[in-house]
């Protein structure tokens, strides 16, 4: 579709929806409203900027917008898995409330209302351009332009067919030449250009959307001029290789068989990976600057607020493992989330909140001045990002949790590596049987990071000194105190994210009483006695 046949679209369904009765008072209404971006990168690692010191300078637009923003230092997704965490996003509920804990499971989501709701129900003109990948379907938005990590809107016998077909050809797997064909044909240039269409169809109504990139997910690749933009011998050392696989568990080792089963060069191409990836997020970000340049031409950005994250990170290949899911390490779990445009005021104090997935959708509701729904279980962060006051203690600590419950898959299980690979094509599902099995949950506060399991198995890891997760200390008598109170602070959290959401009518008396102020805890837990310390 030519961008001017795209702008027609959006004008349209523009008009129709101005011509509705029920819809015309709510636009009027909402014509003063902020405009609302939410840009998700897919699989994305916290850290790899030059504004959080790192060595590359893969996002140089992304760091001049934080510094006019929010950047939070500390933010985590909910689980290291695409669906569960974009639905996390969605509705503001951890994975075991809103009932969706693998890839799988998208139609199982249980909520009140989801942020897209809550939008149309505000007035605003929605629309979602990129990547999807949860229970959403075309119905639900305004204007509908998906993409998955191997293609997206084409016309046949295109050059972006061309490309499309060609990543299907890739197999997720690391590309070792650069790729033939143009900038004009990477999704993420394709799916801004979708974004500014729609938001030149929307006229004088607030707009919601949703702008996702596939990448730097794998497929890695990446075309000129990004290829060797930072080249594979310039790669920073990974905290662990091979080497360290029989400390790492085995579900670490059978992943790394399964890897090894449908695409062994891997591992030997893991600086080829890591290139490809940062030269993806340098090509995300000059994407980021065209949609950012178009709002600021169109004197929109003034009046837009925008959040940037990603569902969960990469493992980098430490291990000699890429991708996500299987633990809680810091490289699958910790994530970016940073705000800028309207309202939106920078605070490196603020900045070390430990904030979440969960955490966007509240905020999103107030910054449409929407209530936050029954059952949403992450904080408003707008009072933090307007330079409000706000109790610190509520944002002391943050909690993850990866897998489907059951016990761990052990090697006398015998699961072939072919349930999750295919040696013929190189394709591996590194979400699998043995990779979900069993239950963990992580508490991170402070410097201190606790993992803890259903089978009472446990990791214990100081951050400041050990960055990479490889001295575990728990149950060592100098660190009594340290893993009890991280074991207090894990309680509460698996406490305070059981569903709140009533199941029935019976329990609609109720509703009333469980919406607190920006959906802070704090407050009424100053109001409470205070806890009784475990160890004096």
């Amino acid at each position: 579709m030519e961008r001017r046949d795209f702008i027609k679209m959006g004008a349209a369904v523009g008009a129709m929806a101005a011509a509705s009765g029920s819809l015309g008072k709510a636009q009027t209404a909402a014509s003063k409203r902020p405009n609302v971006i939410v840009f998700i990168s897919d699989q994305r690692t916290y850290g790899l900027s030059k504004a959080t010191g790192f060595k590359f300078d893969t996002s140089p637009t992304l760091d001049r917008l934080q510094r006019t923003g929010m950047g939070f230092e500390r933010n985590y997704c909910t689980t290291p898995l695409c669906v569960p965490s974009r639905i996390t996003m969605l509705t503001g509920r951890w994975p075991n409330a809103h009932r969706v804990r693998t890839n799988l499971m998208a139609s199982d989501a249980f909520f009140e209302k989801d942020i897209y709701q809550v939008a149309k129900g505000m007035g605003y003109k929605t629309a979602l351009c990129g990547k999807n990948h949860t229970y959403l379907k075309k119905e639900n938005v305004d204007v509908w332009r998906e993409y998955t990590h191997v293609g997206g809107p084409h016309e046949a016998g295109s050059q972006n067919a061309a490309f499309d077909e060609w990543l299907k050809e890739r197999h997720y797997n690391v590309s070792d030449e650069p790729t033939p064909f143009p900038l004009e044909t990477q999704l993420p240039y394709r799916i801004v250009s979708d974004a500014i269409g729609f938001i030149d169809g929307a006229g004088s109504q607030p707009f919601f959307i949703q702008v996702s990139t596939p990448e730097p997910h794998n497929p890695e690749q990446v075309p000129a001029p990004y290829w060797n933009m930072f080249p594979p011998e310039e790669i920073p050392a990974r905290c662990a290789g091979p080497e360290l696989l029989p400390e790492a568990g085995y579900r670490v080792q059978w992943e790394y068989e399964m890897q090894q089963y449908a695409s062994p060069w891997s591992e030997k191409m893991w600086r080829r990976y890591m290139s490809n990836y940062f030269g993806m997020l340098r090509l995300i970000d000059d994407q980021m600057k065209r949609l950012v340049e178009h709002l600021e031409a169109k004197g929109l950005m003034e009046n837009t607020v925008c959040v940037f994250t990603s569902d969960h990170g990469d493992a980098m290949m430490n291990f000699g493992i890429g991708h996500k899911g299987l633990d809680l390490r810091e490289q699958v779990t910790h994530t970016p989330q940073i705000w800028f445009g309207h309202g939106v005021r920078p605070n490196a104090e603020v900045a070390r909140s430990f904030t979440s997935m969960a955490d966007i959708m509240p905020t999103l509701c107030e910054v449409m001045g929407a209530e936050i729904p029954h059952g949403v279980q992450g904080r408003s962060l707008w009072p933090l990002l307007r330079g409000e006051s706000y109790p610190e203690e509520e944002f002391r600590s943050i909690m993850t949790g990866v897998g489907v419950g059951g016990l761990y898959y052990t090697a006398k299980d015998e699961v072939p590596p072919s349930i999750a690979g295919d040696v013929k094509t190189g394709f591996f599902d590194e979400l699998n049987k043995v990779t979900m099995s069993g239950n963990e949950k992580m508490v991170r506060m402070g410097d201190w990071k606790l993992v803890y399991d259903m089978m009472g198995y446990g990791a214990l890891y100081n951050l400041k000194d050990d960055p990479c997760e490889l001295n575990n200390l728990f149950n060592l008598v100098e660190h009594t105190r340290d893993q009890a109170n991280l074991m207090a602070e894990l309680l509460m959290w698996v406490i305070r994210t059981e569903d709140s959401l009533p199941t029935g009518p019976q329990n609609k008396q109720y509703q009333t009483k469980w919406s607190t102020q920006h959906n802070w805890y704090t407050p009424y837990r100053e109001a409470a006695a205070p806890p009784v310390a475990f160890i004096p």
